[in-house]
């Protein structure tokens, strides 16, 4: 298994598990924590496709960490949830 295929694999670990958190109302959208796993996943598959030069899920990705670290950087401070 190549390094990107590894990176891949942790970072939609990491996407899948807020989604299905967020699913199963273990973890509110609204949360820092949630928009912290969006951003470190995304950002993290974003720069595996960049290894592979997969650029339209180089642009998927980017877009989706800048909006999930628009997100996290928009939660209230004090909000661990």
């Amino acid at each position: 298994m190549k390094e990107s295929d590894i990176l891949a694999s942790v970072g939609v670990i990491v996407l899948l598990v807020a989604f299905l958190l967020n699913l199963y109302k273990k973890l509110p959208a609204q949360s820092r924590i949630y928009s912290a796993m969006n951003f470190i996943g995304a950002g993290i598959c974003a720069y595996s496709s960049w290894m592979i030069r997969f650029y339209p899920f180089i642009v998927l990705e980017s877009v989706w960490a800048l909006f999930a670290l628009a997100s996290l950087l928009k939660v209230p401070r004090g909000t661990s949830e």
